[in-house]
């Protein structure tokens, strides 16, 4: 496909935000760049939810009373997206001010010191340490946001966008698959000395950083860009400049739902394996494969069938499949095999769901601005996450409801959202014709 021709069809003039650069000359050798971005992002996002759920296992292995472990498991959660509102806009600073590849090398030097801290927590079964080295995290992932998602449009074509988006959520839920099932490796293979899961995701974090030097040396978009130091200012400045883009203003509320939707389900998650399906850590890290296995093909499966365009139509579809297949999760009586397939069949629609908007969030907005939307996009998604744990401690902890009952809470609310979604794409493809 030609690229021009492409941008035509995706990026219509009248709903663009800034000027786009130009296509960056290594495009034409884009393979290794782009192959190690997603190595090292497969590398963050499994030690991020190994150490995550690594704790969050130790913490249902205490024996804690029900009200206590039902307030401690949504603080996990609150743990690692608050840094996300806190240092997002500053990852979008560095990635627009540096080379995104700078910083993403930098940030893994970070995270080393990080898992080395982590280690030391898990050795001395230091809770409040454990819960400082998952905010430390949120730190790292925070800053590394921005820079992640604005080199896939500076190392790829533009027609290979989509497949490109495809391939990173895929890795990004394969992560996650082997993360938590690492979670639940090293909570039972190291019991009793736990510091060595620290140890390994150090070493994890020395190999990342290696691996990033494949990535091309990209030069700083705004090298002059100034630093605002009020985040919420920044925000601010960066939700008045993507709201004439209905477009881009729409993905980013619908990324700042899918994860708060995903928060929420994965949370309530853990606890019906363990209360309801009556699971061990070892099978509840298996079903929390099957939702993140679900997503990565789903992710891929959408990345093919957009055919080098961005795919609006399957926005809708993903949001009516995950509050239909939500809704049948609540059913009584399902065993954990059935329960695990409907799990996967609901990551499937979150990958169709999210891969559009991902793909629209980092194509429409001008080069010297990219990282800085993308960076509000990133704190509004953790500000999902963090809202999903209040909601979660509102639901379960505060008005005591099932497990079940949180489920089609969940699926009346996606399914809310998926009849807006088609009437808000209906307006945004009569004023922005080429969306498809």
């Amino acid at each position: 496909m030609n690229t021009s021709k492409a941008s035509e069809q995706i990026r219509p003039r009248s709903c663009v935000v800034g000027t786009q650069r130009a296509a960056p000359a290594f495009e034409k050798n884009w393979q290794r760049s782009f192959w190690s971005l997603i190595l090292v992002q497969f590398q963050g996002a499994f030690s991020d939810n190994a150490l995550k759920n690594l704790v969050i296992f130790l913490i249902l292995g205490l024996g804690l009373p029900a009200e206590k472990r039902d307030s401690l498991v949504p603080l996990v959660g609150a743990l690692f997206a608050t840094p996300f509102i806190l240092f997002s806009m500053l990852g979008g600073w560095l990635a627009d001010r540096f080379s995104k590849r700078a910083v993403t090398r930098s940030v893994k030097i970070f995270e080393l010191g990080i898992m080395l801290f982590a280690a030391g927590g898990l050795g001395l079964k230091n809770l409040p340490m454990e819960l400082g080295a998952i905010f430390l995290m949120g730190v790292h992932s925070a800053i590394f946001g921005p820079s992640k998602y604005g080199l896939l449009p500076e190392v790829l074509p533009l027609e290979k966008l989509s497949w490109g988006n495809g391939v990173l959520e895929l890795g990004t839920f394969l992560a996650i698959i082997t993360g938590t099932m690492a979670g639940a490796f090293f909570s039972a293979h190291f019991a009793g000395a736990q510091s060595w899961s620290g140890l390994v995701l150090a070493g994890l974090a020395i190999g990342g950083w290696a691996v990033s030097a494949g990535i091309a040396k990209v030069p700083a978009a705004a090298p002059g860009k100034p630093f605002r130091a009020n985040f919420a200012g920044e925000l601010w400045s960066q939700l008045r400049l993507m709201h004439p883009d209905k477009a881009l203003w729409w993905a980013n509320w619908g990324n700042t739902w899918f994860f708060f939707l995903a928060a929420l389900l994965q949370m309530n998650l853990f606890v019906h394996a363990k209360d309801i399906l009556r699971l061990n850590d070892a099978q509840n890290g298996c079903l929390q494969a099957a939702l993140a296995i679900g997503i990565g093909i789903g992710s891929l499966v959408a990345g093919l069938v957009s055919r080098g365009r961005i795919e609006t139509r399957l926005i809708p579809l993903g949001a009516a499949g995950l509050a239909g297949t939500a809704a049948v999760l609540a059913w009584p009586g399902l065993n954990a095999l059935t329960f695990g397939l409907g799990l996967a069949v609901l990551g499937f629609f979150g990958g169709f769901f999210i891969v559009p908007v991902s793909a629209l969030l980092q194509h429409r907005p001008s080069s010297e601005n990219k990282g800085g939307v993308l960076a509000a996009a990133n704190l509004l998604s953790f500000v999902g996450i963090f809202l999903a744990s209040g909601v979660y401690y509102l639901l379960a902890h505060l008005l005591g409801l099932h497990s079940a009952a949180i489920f089609l809470i969940s699926a009346a609310f996606t399914g809310l959202t998926a009849l807006g979604i088609m009437l808000r794409r209906s307006n945004l493809v009569s004023k922005c014709g080429g969306i498809h």
